[in-house]
C-alpha cells in the first residue's frame, strides 16, 4: 500500500479525506472548510460550543484528519492562514453571481487545486510510476465520466511521443482487458472518489492478474487508494456548481501531464522522434485540406 502523503495545505488535508469519515467528523470536517479560522481563534472548549460535539469527537475527529490532536490541527490552520489568508475565505459560487465572479472564483478554485495538487504530488512515487509505464507490456487506463476524458487525454498523450495505451471508460470492457493483463503489466485507475465501482472493480481484477495499478483520486484513504500499489494525490473543492469528479478534472489534469513529460525524457529519442513524425503527418494532412 502506498504511504499517504503529507500535503502542505491542511485545508486541502481535511478536504481529500472528508468523503471516509464517520458522519460526526464529517459535520466538525465541513466546520473546518466553511471557515478554518475558527479552530484557529477558538479553544477546544469554545470549538465544541460551536460545533455542538464532545471535546473527545473533536479530538478524534483530528487524529483521523492526520493531526496529533487539536492542538496540533489549530497550529497548522493558523500557519496556513497566516501564510495565504486569501486561500481560506469561502468564496463558493452562487445561484445569482454576475460572470465576472463566476469567471474570477473558477479561476481561483483550478489555479487552487493545481497548486494543492502539485504540493501533495510525491515526486518519487510519481518516478516509479514513469519507470513502470516505461517498463510495461502493456498500459491500461480506467476512468469514467469526468474521469474518462482525463482517461482519454493520457492516452493520446501517450499515443503522441509512440506509447501505446488502452483507455476504457466501459465497465465490461475494462474487465475483460483486466482479466487479460499480467505481471509487467500496468493499469493507472482514475477516479475523485476512489470508491468508484466502475474503475474500482477493474482495477482490482489487474492487481488480481499480476498488473501494478496506479491510483489518480482525491481520497487516500479509499478503497482504490488501499489497494493500489502507487498513489498519486489529486485535490479539488467540490461546490454546488462543480461536483466531486468536476472539480478534480483540473488537477487530475496535471497528474497526467506531469507522467507525460516524465516519460519524454525517459524515452527522450523515441519520444522526439515520435512528436516529429506525428506533427508532419499532421502537417501534411492540414496542407492538403
Amino acid at each position: 500500500m502506498t504511504p499517504v502523503p503529507e500535503p502542505a495545505n491542511p485545508v486541502a488535508a481535511v478536504r481529500a479525506v472528508l468523503p471516509s469519515l464517520t458522519p460526526a467528523a464529517q459535520s466538525i470536517a465541513r466546520l473546518i472548510l466553511d471557515d478554518p479560522g475558527l479552530v484557529v481563534r477558538s479553544t477546544i472548549t469554545e470549538f465544541s460550543g460551536v460545533s455542538g460535539t464532545s471535546e473527545a469527537t473533536i479530538v478524534r475527529t483530528a487524529r483521523a484528519l492526520g493531526f496529533g490532536g487539536y492542538s496540533q490541527m489549530r497550529f497548522a490552520l493558523a500557519a496556513a492562514v497566516a501564510k495565504e489568508p486569501e486561500r481560506l475565505v469561502p468564496g463558493d459560487l452562487g445561484p445569482d453571481d454576475p460572470l465576472t465572479d463566476v469567471i474570477a472564483k473558477v479561476a481561483r478554485a483550478e489555479s487552487e487545486a493545481i497548486a494543492d495538487t502539485a504540493a501533495q504530488l510525491d515526486p518519487d512515487q510519481l518516478g516509479e510510476v514513469v519507470t513502470a509505464i516505461v517498463g510495461a507490456r502493456r498500459v491500461d487506463v480506467y476512468g469514467v465520466a469526468a474521469s474518462g476524458l482525463v482517461a482519454t487525454d493520457m492516452a493520446q498523450k501517450l499515443l503522441r511521443i509512440g506509447l501505446s495505451i488502452h483507455p476504457f471508460s466501459d465497465a465490461h470492457l475494462a474487465l475483460t482487458s483486466a482479466a487479460l493483463l499480467k505481471g509487467g503489466d500496468v493499469v493507472v485507475a482514475i477516479s475523485c472518489s476512489g470508491e468508484t465501482p466502475d474503475v474500482l472493480v477493474p482495477a482490482r481484477t489487474a492487481a488480481e492478474a499480476g498488473a501494478l495499478v496506479v491510483a489518480i483520486t482525491n481520497n487516500p484513504r479509499s478503497s482504490l487508494a488501499g489497494m493500489a500499489d502507487h498513489t498519486l494525490i489529486s485535490a479539488g473543492r467540490e461546490t454546488a456548481f462543480r461536483p466531486g469528479a468536476l472539480a478534480s478534472r483540473i488537477s487530475q489534469l496535471l497528474i497526467v501531464d506531469c507522467i507525460f513529460v516524465g516519460l519524454a525524457q525517459r524515452t527522450y529519442d523515441r519520444a522526439d522522434a515520435a512528436i516529429r513524425a506525428t506533427r508532419q503527418a499532421t502537417d501534411r494532412y492540414r496542407r492538403r485540406t
